[in-house]
């Protein structure tokens, strides 16, 4: 197996992957908050931690991937209080729909995808070893954690704890907001329980009354439940280092005595129009929307076209480019030898391909390889064996690209079909839409799809999407 390396974000350092068991590597991710359906951006996590799991069983390793749902959350509440119904009710559709939405980008599940409703008890034994040890005390129903109590708190953020406050999931807690801030010993501590409101409609019974936990405490108890202490990799996105891991890390830290995970991997946020997009901000582009538009094998190359620590713009442009660079691959795939050994002479690309994945994950300078040695089957003409081709696209999520349909192919499967794209293409010419667009969708009908090619429009096989 070729070294593994992958960015800390606590040492800031590129490390060599070291396992806690021999030839297992156990990874937690940070899942969405199941409060509406999920944007192109909370797909990027789930898009690296699965890919990066498949690449690390490549090299021989048998892998273990935790994408956890989060469905008890103040947002959940508010968002059902909005809408005039159950939070539990809200959080099963979004949770149902969040995976719909991800199943439709052709990649899998998660070995695990625990949600933090049904992880009440390990969440409750964790604050309670937390107030044996005076890490965490009790304040009238709810319960805190005492951040200075730990000594490596900031670690993870590179914070100092002057410069810190607890962000969104705190905010309310401090005066006038909230009467309850007066119950906390410092502004610093943030809620492991929070007492039951009249509002809110989910409650489980504790040792300190009852209530629900708090946001970073469900993670750690997932975490911990399902890899145990000191498993290799924590990644979600970067907008998450504080307040949420450096939470985690302290929790576990304090409770355990151990570290939570050996290595913390952090992807980079999607940015439309240079801010990072989230459902606050209200500049969103919806998944299951960008899926429908483009289809799962364009979403799938935009995403691995950036290093994933690094931000990603989304635009419309950024997609059609992502699109081309797909036609570019199944225009290939036509003049290959299917299922043939590649010749042994081109292996290099192969194993550039394979060094960038082993380099932190290095997708842009895998695809490069990869487009390498597709010039250089190109160059060599028809017979050309796939093996090599399909291994890396395999790795990049993207084996299910078939070989491009040219219109002579689709002529002898469906004349009628390229007949009619004729007619389309006319009266397009002649700007008369509404013909054009009754005969685009008699072509789906058929099963085609019109897609705009390096040389003109091209009809697609629908299933191929």
């Amino acid at each position: 197996m070729r070294e593994i390396r992958l960015h800390d974000t606590l040492t800031g350092k590129l490390l060599p992957l070291s396992l806690r068991d021999p030839g297992r590597v156990g990874i937690y991710a940070c899942g969405p908050t199941v409060y509406s359906r999920i944007h192109i951006g909370n797909a990027r996590p789930f898009v690296v931690f699965m890919l990066l799991k498949r690449f690390l069983e490549h090299e021989g390793l048998r892998g273990t991937l935790v994408i956890n749902v989060t469905d008890v959350n103040d947002k959940i509440y508010d968002a059902a209080r909005a809408e005039g119904r159950p939070s539990g009710e809200l959080a099963l559709q979004m949770t149902d729909r969040y995976r719909a939405d991800t199943d439709a980008l052709g990649l899998g599940r998660p070995d695990a995808e625990p949600l933090a409703s049904e992880t009440i008890g390990p969440i409750v034994e964790h604050i309670a070893a937390l107030v044996d040890g005076g890490h965490a005390y009790a304040a009238e129903g709810d319960v805190y954690f005492r951040v200075r109590s730990d000594p490596g708190y900031g670690s993870l953020s590179h914070r100092r704890l002057e410069n810190m406050d607890q962000g969104e999931e705190e905010l309310n807690a401090y005066p006038p907001h909230d009467p309850t801030a007066a119950r906390k010993e410092d502004p610093l501590d943030f809620a492991l329980w929070k007492a039951h409101k009249p509002d809110e409609d989910t409650v489980w019974d504790s040792p300190w009354g009852p209530g629900r936990p708090g946001w970073h405490i469900e993670c750690s108890a997932m975490a911990e439940q399902l890899l145990g202490v000191g498993f290799d990799i924590h990644g979600g996105g970067s907008d998450l280092v504080f307040p949420h891991h450096e939470n985690e890390a302290a929790q576990t830290r304090a409770a355990r005595g151990r570290e939570l995970a050996r290595l913390w991997v952090h992807n980079g946020m999607i940015q439309l129009t240079g801010e990072k997009m989230a459902k606050s901000a209200g500049n969103i582009a919806p998944l299951h929307e960008v899926l429908d538009r483009y289809g799962a094998q364009a979403v799938l190359m935009y995403l691995v076209s950036g290093h994933y620590r690094q931000p990603l713009a989304f635009s419309v442009e950024e997609l059609q480019e992502a699109e081309r660079k797909v036609h570019r691959i199944r225009d290939a795939l036509r003049r290959l030898a299917p299922g043939e050994a590649s010749p042994a002479n081109m292996s290099a690309q192969r194993e550039v391909f394979l060094d960038a994945l082993a380099n932190d994950f290095n997708t842009p300078a895998a695809l490069a390889a990869m487009f390498d040695w597709v010039r250089e089957a190109n160059r060599r003409g028809s017979g050309v064996g796939d093996a090599d081709l399909r291994e890396m696209l395999g790795l990049l999520g993207l084996g299910g690209l078939t070989p491009l349909q040219v219109l002579g192919d689709v002529a002898v499967t469906d004349p009628d079909a390229v007949s009619l794209l004729g007619r389309r293409e006319q009266a397009r010419r002649e700007r008369d839409f509404q013909a054009a667009d009754r005969m685009r969708e008699e072509l789906r009908r058929r099963g085609w799809e019109i897609r705009d090619g390096p040389s003109g429009p091209e009809l697609i096989p629908v299933a191929e999407r």
